[in-house]
């Protein structure tokens, strides 16, 4: 670690800021933003199911939506089509 920061306060504050900047794209591709979150802003838990009364949605699947894949986002987004019109509880 000690190294690390040896090598990093070498660095200039631009090479510093383009090493952020290579960081942050890096980040935005691996997550996927294209699929827009089925939030509908009434959040509040159901007692006995366990789900968002507004988006259907479990607490995880709440958290986690930010990190999931594209084809992740697909799939719940199904679940939540099915938990909806009552196929699924």
């Amino acid at each position: 670690m000690q190294e690390t920061s040896i090598v990093t306060s070498r660095l200039s504050r631009e090479e510093r800021a383009a090493r952020r900047k290579k960081r942050r794209e890096k980040l935005l591709q691996e997550l996927d933003s294209s699929i827009p979150s089925p939030c509908t802003s009434v959040c509040q838990m159901d007692d006995l199911t366990q789900l968002c009364i507004g988006c259907h949605r479990t607490i995880d699947e709440i958290r986690d939506w930010v990190i999931m894949t594209g084809d992740e986002k697909k799939d719940l987004l199904e679940s939540i089509n099915q938990r909806r019109t009552g196929m699924v509880a």
